[in-house]
């Protein structure tokens, strides 16, 4: 049955809602958008044709109220939503919903998300259809007893699941015995407070895997096919960070093998639509299910990168009860991409969440094989309340290392600044000779900590003279006025005729430099655009220098580091901080508070968890102490640096 869409809403945000809509905009339909109301001026609501204000700010006051997105719907003169990937968007409630209400869902019936959309349901139809399935606990009972005796006879390792999540909520591995009721409940927590269901699952963590997914794509005619897989095994926190397209080493037989697979399950629960079967593949090329995601993933692009194909427009002709326009044996596999997520985190904290403001945003320019999709601009604010998902950088090319050659190019073009990014880390991640040579397991990470994640060490006296020429050259030019021929803004060679000595206080993220220049014996500087060019003993090197109001960007081993200058007096006078005081290491909500003033705790004690873009982070005491003061209540918004907790030496 043939259905009428002019008018599509997408019930998400960020760079999902700009993809979708760019496909439909292609398509010459009307896009509304819908937003809460601190993403009033964000980007998807920008670049919609209708928005529709939700109100609110946490997702549970804005984009999960179902009752809020049918009216917008109706209001908007929406036919259909398209959920995007995360929050509703494998709600079969909200799929229900929506058809009650008269809108096509581009997703699958109701009765297929919830066949899939618990993890334990999933396993039990995949058990009775042959799928092989990691060892593990998929039952009712949700008692601390029953994970624990469960755990004993699968043997540690565990890893704890929410039922009903994915992306790394709502789950924990979990080493030893001693440490199951604490992470059982912290994953609980998350669980709850990310999908609405706390119901968990324990299976073996199965060691050095490689998660490769399929994606499959079905319609209302019967007719389902499996459009190649992705390599998804680089992982921080147990979110994807690179995924790629094709699988390095898969051979013809074993990606017939999975994909046949992922099609039973799809046709096993009547699936329509866009869909992806995750699997664990180990070295000796066995491979096990793990879980069905019944929607559009985020790693979509390498697919349509390696087919040809838009994936989204293929949602919206099979949402209008069109047919699949291929089949399985004409399924295109050209050349190969790799895509990279890059987040506001910190990856020197653990890879916490950034927030902040983006004072700095460059994307790496268009090109044959290249793509970036993003949800932000510049000036945008990165809030606590959402994923910190900045946008995904694609790259295709002939064969793998073209591809991987092409992306390290276009994220050296990328700049960020005013938040904390993975950007040099997702460049050590692709310049790294075992990623180069196709080593990927899901412990790549931690294997090469190492090279990846190296220590931070002091900033050499080089960086600080060339920050100070440059700070000097910019603000004599500023004072003499903010105008069109400012060396910041020209695209013209500059070099300003600096003072005989000249003394700077700077800083760069937590290091603080007294730098006196000395032009006559220092390396010859010369502004050319955002590239300062150093000449010395006839060695010319560039560098990108890009001022930000008082912010000056500047390119060192790879990275952009913010510097600026400082007043050192008032810089001594601002640092007097409580002896012993335990601050936010992120702006979130206080979801725990787990002692109380004049308790004594013991090195590694849990004293508050701290959750923030739907992750959950403990504030841990770093050694045995008295608890002297509280600072925070639960179900507070606290800022990054706020004291919470203040520590007394027993």
């Amino acid at each position: 049955m043939s259905r009428h869409i002019d008018t599509l809403l997408v019930a998400n945000r960020g760079e999902i809602a700009c993809r979708v809509m760019r496909t439909a905009k292609a398509l010459g339909l009307t896009t509304v958008a819908v937003h809460s109301a601190i993403d009033a001026e964000a980007r998807h609501a920008r670049e919609a044709d209708i928005r529709v204000d939700l109100g609110g700010a946490k997702p549970a006051d804005s984009y999960l109220l179902v009752d809020k997105l049918i009216k917008a719907a109706k209001a908007s003169g929406a036919q259909a939503i398209h959920p995007g990937y995360g929050f509703l968007s494998e709600n079969a409630g909200f799929a229900r919903a929506c058809d009650a209400a008269g809108l096509i869902f581009l997703g699958p019936p109701a009765s297929a998300i919830d066949a899939m959309g618990s993890k334990s349901a999933a396993k039990a139809l995949m058990e009775t259809a042959g799928v092989p399935l990691v060892p593990g606990y998929h039952g009712e009972a949700q008692d601390y007893e029953t994970f624990r005796a469960a755990s004993a006879v699968i043997g540690y390792p565990v890893l704890l699941k929410a039922a009903a999540g994915g992306g790394g909520k709502g789950m924990k591995v979990v080493e030893r015995e001693s440490e199951l009721a604490e992470a059982l409940a912290s994953a609980q927590r998350e669980a709850q407070a990310a999908f609405g269901d706390a119901r968990m699952l324990v299976e073996k963590y199965v060691l050095k895997p490689r998660h490769v997914e399929i994606q499959v794509f079905a319609d209302g005619h019967g007719n389902c096919l499996y459009l190649n897989e992705r390599d998804c095994s680089i992982q921080r926190r147990h979110q994807k960070v690179v995924e790629e397209a094709p699988a390095p080493g898969l051979s013809p037989e074993l990606r017939r093998a999975m994909g046949e697979a992922a099609v039973k399950a799809a046709k096993a629960i009547g699936y329509v639509g866009a869909g992806t079967v995750e699997f664990l593949l180990d070295a000796r090329g066995e491979f096990f299910f793990m879980e069905m995601n019944t929607r559009l993933q985020v790693e979509h692009p390498v697919t349509e990168a390696i087919t040809g194909l838009d994936l989204v427009a293929w949602q919206i002709r099979v949402a209008r009860g069109e047919p699949l326009p291929i089949s399985q044996n004409e399924v295109p596999l050209h050349g190969h991409a790799i895509e990279v997520r890059l987040y506001a985190e910190d990856p020197d904290n653990d890879f916490l969440p950034a927030t902040g403001t983006l004072d700095l945003y460059r994307e790496a320019a268009d090109g044959p094989g290249r793509r970036v999709d993003s949800g932000v601009a510049e000036g945008d604010t990165v809030s606590p309340f959402y994923d910190p998902m900045l946008g995904k950088l694609i790259a295709w090319g002939e064969n793998r290392e073209q591809a991987r050659q092409r992306l390290l190019a276009m994220l050296a073009e990328t700049a960020v600044g005013g938040v904390k990014t993975n950007l040099a880390f997702l460049r050590r991640v692709l310049a790294h000779p075992a990623f180069a040579n196709a080593e990927l397991d899901t412990g790549f990470i931690a294997r090469h900590q190492g090279e990846l994640l190296p220590p931070q060490g002091g900033l050499p006296e080089s960086f600080w003279q060339l920050a100070a020429s440059a700070f000097v050259q910019g603000e004599a030019e500023r004072e003499r006025g903010d105008d069109p021929h400012s060396p910041w803004q020209s695209k013209s060679g500059w070099r300003a005729g600096l003072p005989a000595e000249t003394d700077l206080a700077l800083s760069c993220g937590e290091a603080q430099q007294m730098v006196r220049l000395r032009p006559a014996s220092a390396p010859k500087a010369q502004l050319t655009g955002e590239q300062l060019v150093v000449g010395q003993d006839g060695l010319r090197r560039q560098y990108r220098a890009i001022r930000r109001g008082d912010n000056l960007y500047l390119e060192w081993d790879g990275e952009l580091r913010c510097v600026q200058r400082v007043d050192p007096i008032a810089e001594a006078e601002a640092s007097h901080a409580h002896h012993g005081g335990l601050t936010a290491p992120m702006n979130g909500s206080i979801v725990r508070v787990l002692v109380e003033a004049g308790q004594h705790v013991e090195a590694g004690t849990a004293l508050v968890v701290l959750e923030a873009m739907k992750m959950e982070h403990s504030i841990r005491a770093p050694q045995a102490g008295v608890v002297k003061g509280l600072y925070c209540s639960e179900g507070e918004l606290v800022s990054e640096g706020t004291a919470l907790v203040e520590l007394e030496d027993a």
